[in-house]
């Protein structure tokens, strides 16, 4: 590779990649996302695109470089879809990608082999050499991968280790390979039946005569790939399974039971009743099927008696009455304050109350209600006697770990204080108390015969290599139901479908559970489980087909020298975004006793009791910000967590090839803590010079609705700063930055990128300027340097300027914006982004840094912001069960989320009027106007315009004529301000006449012959 720039410093396919990633967020089969789960795992799209336009140079010429755009992205088209929005059929323009190889689906398109040859052509004829430090859940390496390079894919957690060789390294070791099924497959008609299913439309004659040739051995055995023993193999851990577990799941009345639903109980400490703690007593909400759970207190009331009614009909006039009502029947007995007895009928125990009763081990559960499958569908019924005694016979059936390594997962869960985690508030303090006494016997089951498998595989002759790997997939379906089968899963009532345990990524409290049938033909359960399996192995085979074989190391990042690599890309931990290790523990502890003894690599990674954290003696570990995990200390914490990056980026520079580059993502969009991590790149030896906004993240993603974690994720590029580079001064980096961003603004306004995403888009280029110097001297303040954060304060009010000046002009071509102030500024942004509506903090907090306020002032100085909260707005048919946490004690008013106070709510009454010599913001001028002109006093109203000068103040005319066009149609809001902007312009019209008879006046007294 030359100097050349590479296509990602110069263009990007951005909408398409976008488009393309956002659908992917609904893919699931085949797709990675199915394998294992992995936190905030980045889209295959994405990847895709960043590496393509990575590792290929600029063409040179714009037409050169919108063709190799378009054959990467293919192009944006809208369709208009008819869609049912609250019982209405509206039209929807839904835009999507035409050609390309970036949607799912078009990964095997023919161009895909044009663009690996081009990425050979541009290294010699080799293929580029890539590292993903924080490999994670292996989408960056896949895609590598999938265009020909050779991989190296690192992480630190065990967990994210075996899922990298599940994902890269068994599928290309093994891709093309084949053998004969086992022979117990070979003799199941019902496993030969799916196997002929997938070879092409059989009838049902031809079927049975396939099965009765295999059988009779008048074929030969099919040879298949590593999926369909995968398949073969699982099955046969099921038909183990299953007969040993069958009892425990019985079949009442000829229907399979689906699932238990539970309820945790605490006694009353009012009148000593047993309450269930039920978030709601909905089963099944659907327009057409209701079924909800009936409860009264017994005859002694001393607990409660359940029962089920269906049918349950809609009452109210519309959609608000309708919800109202269900919403009061359905209502459990918590609620954020904590629970009602429903004997006493009293708010007898508060949250403390249920946290110390669970410290002390006295929180227990009851049965609700049994889900099972019918001709018609799901049914819903009371828990028979028997149900009631099986279940608790499991209890006395926990030896079955005596046999297993490891025995039962005592391991401790981390402590109260760490990210994420309110489990341990309630007493949870060891991993195997997040299931019931069947879930442990069900889990347990299935390890012993998936260690089994080891044994029979080698009896049967397998390859070591396909002894690995099988065993290994299999393992990863011990974790998928592990993942589907705890204490922390619950049951959606909109879908009559069970939720994992990571439904987001921490683990809460859940007061009503649901214990999976697990080794029935239901969804979630075992047999599921190894289907997407398989389906991922089918995808990975065809995407290695044509790799390199992957390096994939269990190790951390900080570590990483020793090879030279053409490209890093890499998707690193933001401070205290995810726990990943505490999290990822759930699944440790269960590979860790499936895997022991299957391999040497296996018991090196998983030795430990439990995941790497932070080692202090060695100062290295886990990189994420948690102070649980040094003594509560939340600055040294902080500190570690920056430490580390920059030793990591250093290590970075250090393995890059002279001309090679880093792609780092961040989707964690505070700004400070951008900043910190920026200035680490920088002074790690790095030039930035491009960032791109991505959007993938499905809107109403969990963490979305309350986090800092935006929609879009930056993937800022960046190349190695030559050794002779030299220090530059603030006044000379400044003015070419001005020079060179108005245009590259120019370009992303006209490409469509909008909102918090547009400031992060102008950042990389911006930083160009100063971040190819190592260090950037202030020409006035000799022995002083210009901070990282300085310069993007500078940055950020040029884009700003910018999109205020559109907002201002209606998004014409109008100029940048100068001399509006500070709040006017950050208001304007806000209200042309989100509107009035709830607004996500971390985006709020950009802009108003952008501005030079801090989010604080805009609401408690300034009040033009009002905190939220974080709970989503409710949604006609919201899944009840669905919400961030089950506990819910986040009060509304925490600030994750804000929205712009409304004019009517903003009274105070220095509101307008200049302060310790500080002019009042020009919106709040413009509130005040609005409050005198509602009050009718029309005079007050041209004295305030006129002690202001508000009618020749050119800026004070557009900003009205952007709150018109900003204002709902036909409501108060725009009403007012069409009244002031029509009255301030009539009257400015009037004064400017008198004004000029008065001149004309003037003139003639001084030039009579005039």
């Amino acid at each position: 590779m030359n100097d050349r720039p590479r296509l990602i410093e110069v263009a990007f396919p951005l909408k398409q990649t976008s488009l393309d990633s956002v659908h992917e967020k609904n893919v699931r089969h085949g797709h990675i996302s199915t394998l294992h789960i992995w936190p905030a795992r980045r889209p295959l799209a994405a990847c895709r695109a960043a590496l393509i336009a990575t590792l290929l140079p600029d063409p040179g010429t714009s037409e050169e470089r919108r063709r190799l755009i378009e054959k990467i992205g293919g192009t944006v088209v809208q369709k208009v879809e008819r869609k049912k929005i609250r019982g209405k059929i509206v039209e929807v323009v839904r835009e999507e990608t035409v050609g390309g190889i970036l949607h799912w689906g078009r990964e095997s398109n023919p161009d895909l082999e044009w663009f690996r040859q081009e990425i050979r052509k541009a290294y010699g004829g080799c293929p580029p050499k890539v590292l993903d430090p924080f490999a994670g859940g292996g989408a960056i390496p896949l895609e590598a991968m999938r265009l020909g390079c050779e991989v190296t894919a690192i992480d630190i957690n065990p967990v994210a280790w075996f899922i990298l060789k599940c994902t890269l390294e068994y599928p290309q070791k093994l891709a093309g390979q084949f053998r004969p099924l086992p022979k117990f497959a070979l003799e199941s008609p019902e496993f030969m039946e799916g196997y002929f299913k997938t070879t092409g439309k059989l009838t049902r004659k031809q079927l049975e005569r396939n099965l009765q040739a295999v059988q009779l051995g008048l074929f030969p055995p099919p040879d298949v790939n590593l999926a369909w023993h995968v398949r073969a193999w699982g099955w046969w851990v099921l038909q183990k399974a299953k007969a040993d577990l069958e009892r425990f799941y019985p079949s009442i009345d000829g229907k399979q039971t689906v699932a238990y639903l539970w309820a945790r109980t605490v006694k009353c400490k009012n009148c000593r009743a047993i309450i269930p703690l039920l978030k709601t007593r909905w089963l099944c909400k659907k327009e057409n099927k209701r079924v909800i759970l009936m409860m009264e207190p017994n005859a002694d009331k001393t607990s409660v008696i359940f029962g089920i009614q269906t049918d349950v009909p809609h009452v109210g006039g519309n959609a608000a009455q309708r919800r109202e009502h269900d919403k009061r029947i359905g209502a459990g007995t918590m609620s954020r304050s904590g629970a009602t007895c429903p004997s006493c009928n009293t708010p007898s125990m508060t949250m403390e109350d249920i946290r110390l009763e669970g410290q002390a081990g006295r929180l227990s559960s009851i049965m609700t209600a049994v889900v099972v499958e019918s001709k018609d569908g799901k049914e819903y019924r009371l828990p028979t006697e028997e149900e009631i005694r099986i279940a608790a016979e499991a209890e006395r059936m926990e030896d079955i770990f005596t046999d297993i390594p490891f025995g039962l997962p005592n391991e401790s869960l981390p402590s109260k204080e760490a990210l994420g985690f309110r489990v341990p508030l309630y007493g949870f303090d060891k991993w195997h108390k997040l299931f019931t006494s069947r879930q442990l016997l069900a889990l347990g089951t299935f390890i012993r015969y998936t260690r089994l498998v080891h044994e029979v595989m080698q009896v049967e002759n397998y390859p070591l290599e396909w002894i690995e790997a099988i065993s290994a997939y299999l393992g990863l379906t011990l974790d998928k139901i592990a993942d589907y089968n705890s204490m922390v899963c619950t049951w959606h009532n909109s879908g009559e479908k069970i939720g994992h345990t990571y439904a987001r990524f921490a683990l809460p409290i859940t007061w009503d559970f649901v214990e999976l049938a697990v080794s029935n033909q239901v969804g979630g359960a075992y047999n599921a489980q190894l289907e997407w399996i398989a389906r991922y192995i089918e995808q990975g085979l065809v995407a290695s087909k044509e790799s390199q074989s992957p390096v994939v190391k269990n190790k951390s990042a900080i570590g990483i020298g020793g090879l030279l690599y053409d490209a890093i890309v890499t998707d690193p931990p933001y401070y205290d975004a995810i726990p990943y290790s505490d999290l990822m523990d759930f699944f440790y502890i269960w590979l860790r006793r499936t895997l022991n003894g299957l391999s040497p690599n296996f018991d090196a990674a998983f030795a430990a009791s439990l995941s790497p954290k932070w080692d202090h003696t060695q100062n290295d570990g886990e990189l994420i910000d948690d102070a649980s995990r040094h003594g509560g200390d939340e600055q040294k914490s902080k500190a570690i967590y920056e430490d580390g990056m920059a030793r990591v980026f250093q290590a970075c520079c250090q393995s890059l090839t002279a001309d090679g580059h880093l792609v780092i993502v961040f989707a964690h969009k505070k700004p400070d803590a951008w900043e910190t991590l920026v200035s680490a790149i920088i002074r790690a030896g790095f030039v930035v010079d491009g960032s791109w906004p991505i959007q993938t993240e499905m809107g109403t993603r969990m963490r979305a609705m309350s986090s800092a974690a935006l929609s879009s994720s930056v993937w800022l590029v960046c190349k190695k700063r030559p050794e002779t580079a030299r220090p530059g001064w603030d006044n000379r980096v400044l003015n070419e930055m001005r020079q060179n961003i108005h245009s590259r603004l120019r370009e992303y306004w006209d490409a469509g990128i909008r909102g918090p995403d547009f400031v992060w888009a102008a950042t990389g280029p911006a930083l160009e300027s100063y971040s190819k110097h190592p260090v950037v001297k202030k020409a006035n303040e000799p022995g002083k340097v210009m901070e990282v954060s300085e310069f993007l304060r500078a940055v950020r009010r040029i884009v700003v300027d910018f999109v205020v000046g559109r907002v201002l002009t209606h998004n014409g071509e109008g100029t940048t914006v100068s001399g509006l102030d500070d709040v006017t500024t950050y208001y304007l942004l806000h209200r042309h982004d989100f509107g009035m509506d709830d607004a996500p903090i971390g985006a709020c907090i950009l802009y108003a840094i952008s501005c030079g306020l801090s989010d604080r002032a805009l609401a408690d100085q300034y009040e033009v912001l009002i905190r939220t909260g974080g709970q989503p707005e409710p949604e006609e048919n919201k899944d009840e069960t669905e919400v961030e946490d089950s506990e819910a004690e986040l009060e509304e008013g925490t600030g994750s989320k804000v929205k712009l106070r409304p004019w009517h709510q903003r009274k105070r009454k220095s509101m307008g009027y200049d302060a310790d010599n500080h002019p009042a913001p020009l919106i709040d001028q413009a509130h005040r106007i609005m409050h005198l002109w509602k009050a009718g006093d029309v005079v007050k109203v041209d004295e305030y315009l006129d002690d202001r000068g508000l009618r020749r103040n050119a800026l004070f005319h557009q900003l009205l004529q952007a709150l018109i066009e900003l204002s709902s149609a036909g409501g108060e809001e725009r009403s007012l301000f069409e009244s002031i902007s029509n009255h301030v312009a009539a009257r400015g019209a009037k004064f400017e006449r008198a004004q000029a008879t008065l001149l004309s006046e003037s003139t003639l007294e001084q030039d009579p012959q005039l």
